[in-house]
């Protein structure tokens, strides 16, 4: 039996319904896009929440943003799009650090300021949050939902159909899509096409992307509330080092619209990360603190410790363009690993995809 040609994406009707699959910076960004010209959309997000790495882990003693610590403005399109999001973006004045040796101590004082810093209020999660409440209140975000396979429509040859996973390992059926688009790590992104058996001309393209884990450690130290003591430790709020087991640090508590418990994000180098990527968390963690201690002189026993592992956190080698379409099968993938690791990374590979469905 010969197969039926897919219809020609250019020969659907002007309103299409689109599944975008991942609820980052990315994706909602695409989806937004798409909506606002006029398409339905679908997005599905396996998290409680939208976010991706621009995450806040709240706890008693106030909130962590254990992914993207901050972000720059570099694009115009990106810095018109923030102007939505009014009263929700603040500088960071950061007030960075080079550490250099093994000992933690600043060989060099405070880095020159290349560009602002800014950061989401109360945490980095709020931008993408409110960015996707619109998808949200339409029924168009569905939270906890894994996406386990892209195939064609039953009833609908020509559209596809995806296979879930929600709560309860539940499954469902999703269909009627004219185009798919996968807001995924490049790793994910591969592996469920790979599955799927679809859209095989991006998986050369999405093995060539490289990106690092990273191991996040998260501190508190309450006591730093006492009126004769305005915080623990160095007097600077974010440090790049070049420990062999961290690669930055940040007083959390020194970020806008944050609560006053002194708080530090820590994040381990990549190349650290890969090699002790599936440890136990507690001997994670232990390293991690002895390392914190090393470099910035704290050794107060913090009461609040966890640590957080992200499996694909920074890009090493980026796709090189802003996104991949697969025409034929109507399957797109975007992401920061497209041309990097930012937050802009995200929003210009989202707002690219969609400006390439039309």
């Amino acid at each position: 039996m010969t197969k039926k040609p897919r219809t020609a994406f250019s020969e659907l009707p002007a309103r299409r319904h689109i599944a975008v699959v991942g609820a980052g910076i990315a994706g909602i960004t695409c989806a937004r896009t798409l909506a606002q010209a006029g398409h339905r959309v679908s997005v599905f997000e396996k998290s409680h929440g939208p976010g991706g790495r621009m995450a806040t882990r709240e706890t008693e003693f106030g909130g962590f943003d254990h992914g993207t610590q901050y972000f720059t403005i570099r694009d115009a399109r990106f810095e018109k799009a923030l102007t939505t999001a009014s009263g929700l973006v603040r500088p960071w004045s950061a007030n960075t650090v080079r550490i250099l040796d093994e000992l933690g101590r600043v060989v060099a004082s405070s880095l020159p300021a290349k560009e602002a810093h800014w950061v989401a209020t109360p945490g980095m999660n709020a931008l993408v949050r409110q960015w996707a409440r619109p998808l949200a209140d339409a029924g168009q975000l569905m939270l906890d939902t894994r996406v386990t396979l892209i195939e064609a429509d039953k009833l609908h040859p020509q559209c596809w159909q995806l296979q879930t996973e929600g709560p309860g390992a539940q499954s469902r059926v999703h269909s009627g899509y004219d185009a798919v688009v996968l807001a995924l790590p490049s790793s994910q992104a591969h592996t469920l096409l790979l599955n799927s058996q679809q859209a095989q001309a991006l998986l050369p393209e999405l093995a060539g992307v490289s990106v690092a884990p990273c191991w996040t450690l998260m501190v508190a130290f309450p006591q730093a509330l006492q009126p004769t003591l305005a915080h623990l430790g160095p007097q600077w709020n974010a440090a790049r080092s070049t420990h062999h087991r961290i690669a930055w640090l940040a007083r959390e508590s020194s970020k806008p619209g944050r609560g006053p418990i002194e708080r530090w994000t820590v994040q381990a180098s990549p190349e650290w990360s890969d090699r002790h990527l599936e440890d136990d968390a507690e001997r994670v963690k232990a390293k991690l603190l002895k390392a914190f201690t090393e470099v910035t002189g704290i050794r107060a026993e913090p009461p609040y410790a966890e640590v957080h592992r992200w499996r694909y956190a920074q890009t090493i080698m980026p796709l090189g363009k802003t996104h991949t379409w697969d025409p034929s099968s109507r399957i797109g993938a975007c992401g920061d690993w497209c041309l990097g690791h930012r937050v802009e990374d995200g929003f210009v590979s989202g707002l690219e995809m969609a400006l390439a469905i039309g």
